[in-house]
């Protein structure tokens, strides 16, 4: 049997850990979920073809009331059916299953009703025009041509798309940041149709490439009509608050991270676990001071002011070391083989044999994130996932360009790189999406998934990544304080009235972070509110678990096994993980 195929069997076992109350149930459930799974990505082709799910790639999403309202009714009836299937007397996989569908189901109500981002945030379309046709290019799912005939059709439909944006969008109520960052991000699809697009012309018959050409023009007209909308009319009206307030925030967080942790506890576990980390960091600087100067002694109750400036001269000799601004994407692929390397060479988990690929960022996507992993659809499994690094904008000066690559050098690039890839998101992805219930997967927890990517950074260096250079565990400590100031601020920005100064003091002073690296988060946090908190709370709750599997397993307890182990069960929430692993009750909503 191979590696793969335990998995598989793993987290079958998993789900029988005890005979299902009523096995009709969970064969209707299953049936339900089958449907669901059936009908739901009818609701945005774009989507569906990132899923995976390919009967809708001819398509375009519809951006009306209409729509909105055949969503609406779509939520409400499978919340209806769902009502009727008592999670307790499923399978225990099944109740994980259908807590989630639930979640979600509840959750996307809550999005079209509630907070109604269709209304005031301009970069998800921006996402949808460039995801329309990036989605189709970026992997090869069907042969060449049939994907450039489905670009035609699609961007046929971008006038009417366009003009559904326009009229949907409400320019008062949106955010200045997001009418900004939509600016420039809406042309980044002109760049893909130069970029993948039109290269392939040659693949195509006289009469398909001459619609090609025609939609081409069509879309190219669009969208630059677009830009001018965008420009004349969006921006001098965006008026929008892009702090979401306490209650919407604490109902989004709830949603998003499904967690057992309320805001204040992850406040104040985060402030503890900074001050924990930060110790943490002194006491390596130390070690790593006294290699160089041997005689050095330090006093017996340092200030905090001499603690903070020890950890910034060590940290300085990481910083010596950082890529050429042209080499980043390469300098990346080097540490990509280096982890890989010793993934294999210390048997640590189960490596998918999907491809991985690091490519430069496409524009539509920049402004939010230097690097991401995009991971192919749970209905595509086994295609390449792409490693996205973004390049350094040109119109930074000499001084931004020095601050982003001292924050990016050579050792972060290797814990960027273990996050994003290996054995971070590439990793658990690639074997999410061989679960096989493929409702879990397409409800995956970014809680998880993020968590998952900050515990294997730690897990490389315990294991003696680069032979245990200490200045390589001081950099990832820094990380980790990164995804701990995360949770911070985005909090306090969006519930506290945080200002742009306190959120640079705290991530420049108490995280260590560079200034072009503070700046772009604080842009990030406006953006985006309760993702920022899903690496800590993810974190924390690997970090806990396995702890309480050792101490469960005891000595039979082996690191291999329990990657495996908890990743064969999808990405659900963590609270999910720890009751499947420990066999304890699955944590259902209270009706």
């Amino acid at each position: 049997m191979s590696t793969l195929c335990l998995l598989v069997v793993l987290s079958q076992m998993a789900g029988s850990a005890t005979i299902p109350a009523d096995a009709s149930l969970d064969r209707q459930f299953e049936q339900l979920a089958a449907r669901y799974l059936d009908e739901f990505p009818a609701l945005s082709p774009v989507s569906a073809t990132a899923l995976g799910d390919h009967r809708f790639d001819s398509q375009l999403d519809m951006i009306s009331a209409e729509a909105r309202a055949q969503k609406r009714a779509f939520y409400h009836k499978y919340l209806e059916q769902l009502s009727k299937i008592k999670p307790a007397q499923l399978s225990r996989a099944n109740q994980v299953d259908h807590t989630l569908l639930e979640n979600d189901l509840e959750g996307s109500l809550w999005r079209l009703e509630t907070l109604q981002e269709w209304a005031w945030n301009p970069i998800v379309y921006t996402r949808l025009s460039g995801s329309a046709i990036y989605n189709l290019m970026a992997r090869d799912f069907a042969p060449l041509k049939i994907r450039l005939v489905h670009v035609a059709e699609r961007l046929e439909q971008f006038p009417r798309l366009f003009r559904q944006i326009r009229a949907t969008l409400d320019p008062t109520r949106v955010p200045l940041i997001h009418a900004e960052t939509a600016i420039k991000q809406n042309r980044g699809v002109l760049n893909i149709l130069d970029n993948l697009v039109e290269p392939n012309f040659d693949e195509l018959q006289k009469d398909q490439r001459d619609r090609l050409e025609r939609t081409m023009v069509i879309a190219k007209t669009a969208v630059e009509e677009h830009q001018e909308w965008l420009e004349a009319k969006l921006l001098p009206n965006a008026r929008g608050d892009f702090r979401l307030g306490s209650q919407l925030y604490d109902q989004k967080l709830a949603f998003v991270l499904k967690t057992p942790l309320t805001r204040g506890e992850i406040r104040e576990r985060a402030e503890k676990e900074l001050r924990l980390v930060r110790d943490q960091m002194y006491r390596i600087s130390q070690q790593i001071y006294k290699e160089k100067y041997p005689y050095t002694e330090f006093p017996k109750d340092p200030s905090p002011a001499y603690k903070q400036a020890l950890i910034r001269s060590c940290l300085e000799l990481a910083y010596r070391e950082i890529p050429r601004p042209d080499e980043i994407v390469e300098t990346a692929k080097r540490s990509l083989e280096l982890a890989t390397v010793f993934l294999r060479e210390n048997d640590l988990l189960t490596l998918p044999p999907d491809p991985v690929e690091i490519i430069v960022m496409p524009e539509f996507k920049r402004g939010v994130a230097l690097a991401y992993c995009d991971s192919p659809g749970p209905l595509d499994v086994g295609l390449k996932t792409f490693y996205a690094v973004a390049p350094l904008p040109e119109d930074w000066s000499g001084e931004q360009v020095q601050s982003f690559l001292r924050e990016y050098n050579v050792l972060s690039i290797h814990d960027l790189t273990m996050h994003e890839a290996m054995p971070g998101h590439f990793v658990q992805l690639a074997l999410s999406n061989r679960y096989p219930g493929k409702l879990r997967a397409v409800l995956s927890s970014g809680v998880f998934i993020e968590g998952w990517a900050i515990y294997s950074e730690r897990m490389m260096i315990d294991a003696g990544f680069l032979d245990g250079d200490p200045l390589m565990r001081l950099i990832n400590l820094k990380w980790y304080l990164r995804g701990i100031g995360n949770a911070i601020i985005d909090q306090a920005i969006h519930t506290e009235g945080m200002t742009r100064e306190r959120a640079m003091k705290l991530m420049m002073e108490d995280t260590f972070q560079e200034e072009r690296e503070a700046a772009g988060k604080w842009v990030r946090a406006q953006l985006t509110s309760a993702q920022l908190s899903t690496y800590f709370v993810g974190t924390v709750e690997h970090f806990d678990l396995r702890h309480d599997v050792e101490r469960a397993w005891g000595a039979k307890f082996n690191l291999k096994t329990y990657h495996d182990k908890i990743l064969s069960y999808g990405s659900p929430p963590v609270q999910y993980a720890r009751a499947l692993v420990l066999n304890e009750e699955i944590p259902l909503k209270e009706n």
